[in-house]
């Protein structure tokens, strides 16, 4: 039985979205590596694909997250509907880029005449225009090679490749990376406190990076930290344990590569990638 999606706040891509993957995160980039960032980092498909499950398994209690192309539900977040690998949403932006870039790809799709609608509900929780046949229209999409590798392209382009590229400029490894990833994941990115670049900032308060002649564990400790506090802000998120009980176990290990073989427990669920 598919698990209640776990919400994430979504409200900061809004006004972003289309400027986090020309242009990344306030600050310079620093170009120094260390010595795990030297490793295959997280876009090396091997990397990616442990990536992709983690990710899953926080937010669909599964590891199968190319399941995921055909989930679709309101999850009562204030963020009209939820849908697809990364949680694109009918009230943040996402989803009408995504559904944008399928229409560009292959016009007359079965979800281009939800545009107008898609563009009316940005920035609210309505499904006005959307009712009834949306979630059985995106399915059916979800079905075509097309939708999946526009959903794969925009997860990339929005969240995956800015994370990646900020920590290897960082001169964080592979589970650093993932760290950065899974925060844009969850908590977008802007100019709110709860934003990627604004945890970031504060974990750069309390230690540096190695870039900038820090130790990679206890900078990435001080990022943790920082993101459990975002985290807390959020009564949706209090439960803190794709934190706690996933990354900070790799850490505590000095995984830094994330090497397999994995387990660790997401509220309560253990999961395992073996060799």
């Amino acid at each position: 039985m598919h698990a209640q999606r776990t919400p994430h706040p979504h409200t900061s891509r809004r006004a972003l979205i289309g400027l986090i993957g020309a242009a990344l995160i306030a600050g310079p980039l620093l170009t120094t590596q260390s010595a795990s960032a030297a490793a295959p980092g997280l876009d090396d498909p091997a990397k990616k694909e442990i990536a992709m499950k983690l990710v899953s398994s926080a937010e669909n209690s599964s590891l199968d997250w190319k399941a995921q192309y055909k989930y679709i539900e309101d999850i009562n977040d204030k963020r009209g509907y939820t849908a697809g690998i990364i949680g694109f949403c009918s009230g943040t932006g996402d989803m009408l880029d995504l559904v944008e870039l399928y229409a560009e790809r292959k016009p007359g799709n079965v979800l281009e005449k939800y545009l107008p609608a898609l563009r009316r509900v940005n920035g609210t929780d309505s499904h006005a225009g959307l009712d009834p046949n949306f979630t059985k229209d995106w399915k059916k999409a979800a079905q075509d090679p097309a939708f999946q590798q526009a959903q794969n392209d925009e997860r990339d382009r929005v969240y995956f490749n800015p994370a990646v590229k900020q920590g290897k400029a960082d001169g964080i490894g592979v589970l650093g990376q993932f760290a950065y990833y899974d925060a844009i994941v969850m908590h977008g990115d802007g100019s709110d406190k709860t934003s990627f670049t604004n945890i970031r900032k504060r974990a750069l308060r309390s230690a540096k990076p190695p870039a900038q002649g820090g130790d990679e564990v206890k900078y990435l400790h001080a990022f943790l930290d920082a993101r459990v506090w975002a985290m807390k802000q959020e009564e949706a998120h209090e439960d803190t344990s794709r934190v706690d009980t996933a990354q900070r176990v790799f850490l505590n290990k000095r995984n830094l590569n994330l090497n397999p073989p994995l387990d660790w427990k997401v509220y309560g669920e253990s999961f395992h990638i073996g060799r």
